[in-house]
């Protein structure tokens, strides 16, 4: 990673855009969890840049060195703590590494994997989410002086959540069981939670609940998130 060019202009941050001149890698598969990352990033004066599985992850970390990498942990295509390990093992290291996941224990396995900070899903809140990028960055990548932090969220495109549905779909449509379905699980699980979707969090939450993969229960299981799914979709008023 020696040759690859920084994506940091050079710009002082300020109290109102304690970002700026930051280069963000987000790598999360929902589109809406990535479009309050967006709204986060622009209000706070940072670019933002997504990549929505470990593969293309490590295709723009192929040809550019961020600023800071925020990984979610549940990934399409593996564990977001392996790139994790990757990136803070690697010379020279990418100044913030942070992990965000929704999921029991994620603080303490990011942490383990070398994350240098980590953001509770769901997370909309722009305060949250500038402070904890500043915490992992020295001292002269910060703005100087007191600054208030904005206590206020930010609110994704319906659009993205639509979008977010209309991959479940698909899933569900080719896969009706094994591993798919346990990611199909988290998924909903952490997009649910952050559009305040309570009866789609809690079928996700069954989905991923012991003892789901008897033939029955789980029939029952996946069938119950796939109509809920389907209603989202039919009902565009509602998102």
């Amino acid at each position: 990673m020696d040759d690859l060019p920084v994506l940091n202009p050079i710009k002082n941050p300020t109290a109102l855009r304690p970002l700026l001149g930051m280069t963000i890698l987000v790598v999360e598969d929902s589109l809406y969890a990535c479009d309050a990352m967006r709204l986060m990033c622009l209000h706070s004066g940072a670019r933002i840049r997504r990549a929505d599985c470990l593969r293309s992850a490590r295709r723009h970390l192929s040809v550019y060195r961020p600023t800071a990498v925020i990984i979610d942990l549940g990934l399409p295509d593996g564990s977001g703590a392996d790139l994790i390990k990757e990136l803070a093992d690697a010379a020279p290291r990418v100044t913030s590494i942070i992990a965000t996941s929704g999921l029991d224990g994620g603080r303490a396995d990011a942490m383990a994997a070398g994350a240098d900070g980590f953001l509770a899903k769901p997370l909309t809140n722009l305060g949250v989410f500038q402070q904890a990028v500043l915490s992992t960055m020295p001292e002269d990548r910060r703005p100087s002086g007191p600054r208030i932090l904005p206590d206020e969220d930010v609110h994704p495109d319906p659009l993205a959540y639509r979008d977010d549905m209309v991959h479940v779909s698909n899933l569900l449509g080719e896969h009706a069981e094994g591993p798919v379905l346990d990611y199909v699980a988290q998924f909903l699980r952490g997009v649910a939670r952050a559009a305040d979707d309570g009866p789609l969090a809690l079928a996700a939450d069954a989905l991923a609940g012991e003892g789901r993969r008897s033939g029955a229960a789980l029939n029952s299981r996946v069938a119950r998130v796939a109509g809920l799914v389907q209603e989202r979709l039919d009902n565009r008023a509602a998102m």
